[in-house]
């Protein structure tokens, strides 16, 4: 379910201030809905997905290719996030991490959960978004959740990808990537948070 980026653009995330000089790759809507209240739950979700061990074959064998190919050529596991601390500069800059562009009040927002096998650090949550930022060796980028209302009192999850390769490798990296990602990536991972969304509210029910 991709939308076009003007849909995300139109309205007033934060993350926007944050990211002016990124690329806004991609926003998903993800199949996920539910009350005003539900954000944390798709936020819990988020930090379970595991692309590795996905159940569509070509999902997992693209990250595990990742992987192969990040060990081969010195570019980093994808699996293996960049804490921040000795990392690389955010390409233009003299930032390591996202974290000091965060305004006062992002900053007393912290996003506390673990993201185990995805290769993220969280930046800030608030009431119906968050962000967290991955650095490798082909690109700095960020990933945002929001909970955007559909209707009174239904929202629904989003997705949306800013990114800002390193040189010349970096952007030809994305483009080589852009259809593995847009054609089985996503549409593979939209399908496992589907999944276990239903799984979680069915439980829940």
């Amino acid at each position: 379910m991709r939308l076009p980026n003007a849909v995300h653009e139109a309205a007033s995330w934060r993350i926007k201030e944050i990211v002016p000089d990124f690329t806004l790759e991609d926003v998903w809507a993800l199949p996920v809905d539910g009350g005003a209240d539900d954000f944390p739950k798709l936020l819990e979700l988020a930090t379970t997905l595991d692309p590795a061990n996905a159940s569509s074959l070509p999902a997992r064998a693209l990250w595990r290719i990742r992987d192969r190919l990040g060990a081969w050529f010195d570019l980093g596991r994808i699996s293996e996030p960049d804490d921040g601390d000795g990392g690389l500069p955010i390409p233009g800059t003299n930032e390591i991490s996202l974290a000091g562009r965060l305004p006062d009040d992002l900053r007393s927002s912290p996003w506390d959960h673990d993201f185990g096998s995805l290769p993220f650090q969280p930046l800030y949550r608030i009431e119906r978004e968050a962000a967290a930022e991955i650095s490798n060796k082909t690109v700095h980028g960020v990933m945002h959740l929001a909970w955007a209302e559909q209707r009174a009192g239904r929202f629904q999850g989003q997705m949306a990808v800013y990114v800002k390769p390193r040189g010349a490798f970096g952007k030809a990296y994305m483009a080589f990537i852009k259809p593995f990602r847009l054609f089985i990536v996503y549409p593979a991972l939209t399908r496992q948070v589907e999944r276990q969304w239903k799984d979680r509210q069915g439980g829940a029910s």
